[in-house]
C-alpha cells in the first residue's frame, strides 16, 4: 500500500492550485477603461455558453458532501444512493424545460427575487434571510469540515493535527479567486475544475478496482466486487436486503420506489430547480437556449457521476469484509473505526486515496479531491453575497444603490460568511453518513419551499397569504412526521416514516394548504400569476434529443440494477 504523500504529490497538486488561482485571476480582471457592474459580478455578463454552463453545474454540485459524503452512503448503503445522480439527471430536463424559461423571461438575478415578483417583497426577504442561513450554517460549514477532514486523512494522519489549517486553507483559496471576480472567475475555473475532478475521480476507482484481486485488473476487480456483493449493487431497495455497518435497515434511507416516484423528486426538484448556488449560472448563459443545452450536459455528467463517488464506497466495503461476507471490527481495517467504536463510513474515499493511489497520481486525485471542494465552496460563497446584496442590501438598505458599492457589498458579504463558516467548520465532529444526514435535514423545510415555488410558477390563483401560511405550516408538519414516536410519551399519535416519505407527504400537504387559503380568499387569478403559453416552454431539437438520450439511459441503468 502506498501510505504516504511524496514530494511529487505536493508538486502535482501545487501545480493544480497555481493554474486555477492564475486562471480564477486572470479572468477576473477588470477590462480596460471598464469596471464590474452588478450584472459582471453576479452573472458574469450573462456571457457563459453551454459547456462552461454544464460543468459549471457539476462543480458546484459535485463537493466534499459527494466525494466525501456519498461515498460513506455506497460504503453503507450500496449503490442505491446512486438515485440522488440518476434522478438528478432527469430532474435537470424538467428544470430546463419548465422553469429556467421562466427565470429567463423574468430577468432574475436570484431565486428569492422570483418570489417577490410573484407574491411579494416581505416573503422574498423572509426566504432570502433562511437561503443565507443555510448557505452559511449548512453548507459552507459541511464542506469545510468535510475537506478539512479528507486532507487531515489523507496528508496527516487522521488524528486532527491539521483539521484547522486544512479548513482555513481551503476557504481563503476559494476566496482567492471568487471575491474579486465575481461568478465569471467561478465558472471559468469550474471549466477546468470539472475536468480534474472527473478525471482525477475515474483514476481513483480504477486503482481502487485493481488492487482489489491479485491479478491487478481493474475488470477483475470490478468482476470480484460485484461477485462478491450483489446486494450491494440494487438500485430499488426492500425492507432488510440491506444492513448498515453501524446497524439499522438501509431502506429508511432509501424507501423502495420512492427514489423514483416519491420523495426524491422533492429533494431534487429543489435542489436543482431553486437552490442559487446551483441555478444560477443557468442565469448567466448567452440565451435561454445556451442554458438548455448547459443543462442537457450537465444531465449527461450526472449519469457517470456514480462511478466516482458511489464505486469507491462500494469497493471500499468490499475489501474491509471478512470471508463471510460480513463487516466486523476485526475485519476492517483500523482506519474505519471511529473514536466511539463505531465504523467510519466517510473514511471510504480518504482511505482508499491514502493506501491505494499511486505516487503522483495520488497528488491529482487529491487536486481533483480540492477541485470539488473549492468549486463549491466558490459557488457558496458568490450565491451567498448575490442574495444579499440584491435581496436585502439593495431592497431594504439602499434601494439606489450603483454597481460599484453592490459589488463592494457582495465582497464584504462574502468575507463575513467565510470567516463565519471557517469558526464553525471545526466544531461539527463527526455526522456519521454526512450525505444521509444533511438530506434528512434538508428535508425539514425544502418541501414546504418547493411547494411555494410550485404552485408561483403553475397556479395563477395561489395569493401571498396562502404562500406564507404555506411556508410556515410546512415546518410543523414535516416535524410531525419526524420526531416521535422514540423519546415521547405517547406515541401513538405520532407516525414513524423515512424522511424520503416525509419529504412528499410534506409537500403535498403544503400544496394542498396554498391551494385551500387561495380558494377561501377568493379563488381568482393573482395578478402576478404567470402567463403560462405553449411557446414559452417550447424548445429545440438539440434539447430534445439530448433529453431523450439522458431518459433512454437512465431507465437501462435502472433496469440493469434493479
Amino acid at each position: 500500500m502506498s501510505g504516504t504523500f511524496e514530494l511529487l504529490d505536493y508538486l502535482i497538486f501545487g501545480l493544480y492550485a497555481l493554474i486555477i488561482l492564475g486562471i480564477g485571476l486572470w479572468v477576473s480582471r477588470d477590462k480596460k477603461g471598464k469596471q464590474k457592474n452588478a450584472e459582471d459580478y453576479f452573472l458574469a455578463s450573462k456571457s457563459l455558453p453551454w459547456w462552461a454552463v454544464g460543468a459549471s453545474l457539476i462543480a458546484a454540485n459535485i463537493s466534499a458532501e459527494q466525494f466525501i459524503g456519498m461515498s460513506g452512503s455506497g460504503f453503507a448503503l450500496g449503490l442505491a444512493i446512486a438515485s440522488y445522480e440518476w434522478m438528478a439527471a432527469i430532474t435537470l430536463l424538467v428544470v430546463g424545460k419548465y422553469f429556467l424559461p421562466i427565470f429567463i423571461e423574468k430577468g432574475l438575478y436570484t431565486i428569492p427575487e422570483f418570489i417577490e415578483k410573484r407574491y411579494s417583497t416581505n416573503l422574498k426577504t423572509i426566504l432570502a434571510i433562511f437561503w443565507i442561513a443555510l448557505f452559511v450554517f449548512v453548507n459552507l460549514t459541511t464542506v469545510l469540515f468535510l475537506g478539512g477532514k479528507a486532507l487531515d486523512t489523507i496528508i496527516g494522519v487522521g488524528d486532527g493535527s491539521i483539521l484547522l489549517n486544512s479548513i482555513i486553507g481551503l476557504g481563503l483559496f476559494a476566496a482567492a479567486y471568487s471575491l474579486w471576480g465575481g461568478l465569471a472567475s467561478v465558472a471559468w475555473t469550474d471549466v477546468i475544475q470539472v475536468v480534474i475532478l472527473i478525471f482525477g475521480g475515474l483514476l481513483m476507482t480504477y486503482f481502487a478496482l485493481a488492487n482489489v484481486t491479485d491479478s491487478g485488473s481493474f475488470i477483475d476487480g470490478l468482476k470480484y466486487v460485484y461477485e462478491k456483493a450483489p446486494e450491494r449493487f440494487s438500485m430499488i431497495l426492500s425492507k432488510g436486503e440491506i444492513i448498515k455497518p453501524n446497524g439499522g435497515d438501509a431502506w429508511w434511507d432509501l424507501p423502495g420506489l420512492a427514489v423514483l416516484i416519491g420523495g426524491m423528486w422533492v429533494a431534487n426538484l429543489y435542489y436543482w430547480g431553486f437552490n442559487q448556488y446551483i441555478i444560477q449560472r443557468t442565469l448567466a448563459a448567452k440565451s435561454l437556449a445556451e442554458g438548455q443545452k448547459g443543462i442537457v450536459f450537465a444531465a449527461f455528467l450526472k449519469l457517470i457521476i456514480p462511478v466516482i463517488v458511489v464505486l469507491p464506497g462500494i469497493i471500499a466495503y468490499v475489501m474491509n469484509i471478512d470471508e463471510s461476507g460480513v463487516l466486523t471490527t476485526a475485519s476492517v481495517d483500523p482506519g474505519f473505526i471511529g473514536a466511539t467504536g463505531n465504523f467510519a463510513n466517510d473514511n471510504a474515499a480518504p482511505w482508499l486515496i491514502k493506501n491505494f493511489i499511486p505516487v503522483g497520481v495520488k497528488g491529482l486525485i487529491l487536486a481533483a479531491l480540492a477541485a470539488a471542494i473549492v468549486s463549491s465552496l466558490a459557488s457558496m460563497l458568490n450565491s451567498t453575497s448575490t442574495i444579499f446584496t440584491m435581496d436585502i442590501y439593495k431592497s431594504h438598505f439602499n434601494k439606489n444603490a450603483s454597481d460599484s458599492k453592490m459589488v463592494s457589498v457582495g465582497r464584504i458579504t462574502a468575507v463575513v460568511a467565510l470567516i463565519i463558516a471557517i469558526i464553525i467548520a471545526p466544531q461539527l465532529g463527526s455526522l456519521g453518513q454526512v450525505f444521509i444526514f444533511i438530506q434528512e435535514y434538508t428535508g425539514v423545510v425544502s418541501p414546504g419551499i418547493l411547494a411555494v415555488f410550485l404552485m408561483g410558477l403553475f397556479y395563477k390563483k395561489a395569493t401571498n397569504n396562502a404562500a406564507i401560511w404555506g411556508a410556515i405550516l410546512s415546518i410543523p408538519i414535516a416535524m410531525y412526521f419526524k420526531v416521535a414516536p422514540k423519546g415521547w410519551s405517547d406515541a401513538s399519535i405520532f407516525v414513524e416514516l423515512p424522511f424520503m416519505h416525509q419529504m412528499g407527504y410534506t409537500c403535498l400537504a403544503t400544496l394542498a394548504i396554498i391551494t385551500i387559503i387561495s380558494y377561501i380568499e377568493g379563488n381568482q387569478d393573482d395578478p402576478k400569476g404567470i402567463n403560462l403559453t405553449k411557446e414559452l416552454f417550447a424548445t429545440n431539437n438539440t434539447f430534445n434529443i439530448g433529453a431523450f438520450s439522458v431518459l433512454l439511459i437512465t431507465a437501462f441503468l435502472y433496469a440493469m440494477f434493479w
